[in-house]
């Protein structure tokens, strides 16, 4: 008999008991992501689908099954996520106008719900962060432009819509997205009513996950490593032991001994073991020290900011120094630049071309000064070279640098002027008699 390979890839398998479950389930099939969203579309399974739906796609070789879900139990990528996602929650998103070359701050009705109130039950900081962790945990963020009306061109709100009810789809070269709330009817919006964030990778309909992709070994070695100390630690503490003699026990012996073992385990395993007979503990699992599971934690940390671009001392992993400079502006800089002003200009092209599509007049930009300002000596000495410290040219005004303070203007505040060098600064009676 001639045998045959069995390419499981070539042709779809059908699974009946899935099959059934899910057609008597509405919308089981959209939320699963086994099939393309199309009107005709059948219920009959690949491998790698049925792969997915398992979680077989996504384990690692620790063992350890990476999802979404799971991933967020590692404190690293825990903690990768919130600090990028609140970072650029909380940031503000200025609307301006533009006027030739030159730029103005807008007084629009944008401003309102995209920076404090998104929709009702939402607020602008907490929709932008579900958005984003959803980026940073699934591939793509999700939210949905609330209009007036279908016909309308303006926007009233907008919310964040879960990873799991958004599978955008093709009709030509037309995309779509099919929504499949939890709590309500399937509908379809056009890709002008979607807020949509992919991640690298990205297809033109959807981005694979950094955990479940990049992560994947990573986080599985983190899950594998805080189980087996979860156990460790739940048995006390103590190592599998055996005992070996080289002679033989007698019955007596083997009694006494028993006797002392379960006396040592209704002790919680504390107790003490009395040997006897020429018996001696042998240890037979490996050590935490040898196992190298600290190492193996502390590497792992560094995988995790590397993947999401996030520097480890961050995240509380400070046995390296860092290399992006010690003062608080120059840890700001370096963060703002090479870790959120990749998430920030796609935030704010997507938001520019959904919200003003055809008239190119406003625009919106993260104000990331707050994170970039150095300590309060610093800041003051570039205030005072702005306002033309020893016969420097001014380029700012006092009610200016107010307002990068918060504080409002005060037009009684008295102004030395340093006009230039050879008309040196007043001394302060001098100036007080002027006044």
């Amino acid at each position: 008999m001639t045998g045959q390979l069995l390419n499981l890839e070539k042709a779809k398998h059908r699974s009946g008991v899935l099959d059934s479950w899910m057609a008597g389930r509405e919308g089981a099939i959209e939320r699963a992501g086994l099939v393309a969203l199309g009107e005709n579309s059948s219920g009959s399974l690949s491998m790698g689908e049925l792969a997915n739906l398992l979680g077989a796609a996504h384990r690692s070789s620790s063992g350890s099954q990476v999802t979404a879900e799971t991933g967020m139990r590692v404190s690293a990528a825990y903690g990768c996520m919130s600090l990028v996602a609140g970072a650029i929650a909380t940031l503000p998103l200025g609307i301006y106008e533009r006027k030739g070359n030159d730029r103005d701050s807008a007084d629009h009705e944008y401003w309102w719900m995209l920076n404090e109130k998104a929709s009702d039950g939402w607020t602008s900081a907490a929709a932008w962060e579900s958005i984003i962790l959803s980026k940073l945990s699934h591939g793509d963020g999700f939210g949905e432009w609330i209009r007036p009306s279908p016909f309308s061109n303006r926007v009233s709100g907008w919310k964040p819509l879960k990873r799991h009810t958004v599978q955008p789809f093709k009709d030509g070269k037309d995309v779509y997205y099919r929504i499949t709330p939890d709590d309500g009817p399937t509908y379809v919006l056009d890709r002008a009513d979607i807020i949509h964030l992919p991640s690298l990778g990205f297809d033109g309909l959807t981005s694979p996950s950094p955990l479940t992709y990049a992560a994947l070994e990573a986080i599985g070695t983190a899950l594998a490593a805080q189980e087996y100390t979860g156990r460790f630690l739940a048995g006390g503490g103590n190592f599998d032991y055996a005992l070996k003699t080289a002679s033989k026990l007698d019955k007596t012996q083997l009694e006494q001994l028993k006797a002392s073992l379960i006396a040592r385990a209704q002790n919680g395993g504390r107790g003490p073991l009395i040997l006897s007979g020429g018996l001696e503990p042998a240890q037979l699992s490996v050590n935490s020290k040898d196992a190298e599971i600290l190492a193996t934690r502390l590497f792992t940390v560094e995988e995790i900011c590397r993947i999401f671009g996030v520097p480890p001392f961050m995240v509380g992993h400070t046995t390296k120094t860092t290399s992006w400079g010690s003062g608080i502006s120059e840890m700001g800089m370096g963060f703002v630049r090479y870790t959120l002003q990749r998430h920030l200009t796609p935030i704010a092209q997507e938001v520019n071309s959904k919200l003003w599509p055809v008239r190119q007049r406003y625009f919106v930009e993260h104000i990331t000064a707050a994170l970039e300002k150095g300590d309060i000596k610093a800041r003051y000495d570039a205030y005072r070279t702005a306002l033309g410290r020893a016969g420097e040219q001014p380029f700012m005004t006092t009610d200016e640098i107010r307002r990068q303070e918060n504080l409002p203007p005060n037009a009684t505040l008295n102004v030395n002027g340093g006009q230039s060098a050879e008309q040196p600064d007043e001394t302060p009676g001098e100036q007080q008699e002027t006044s």
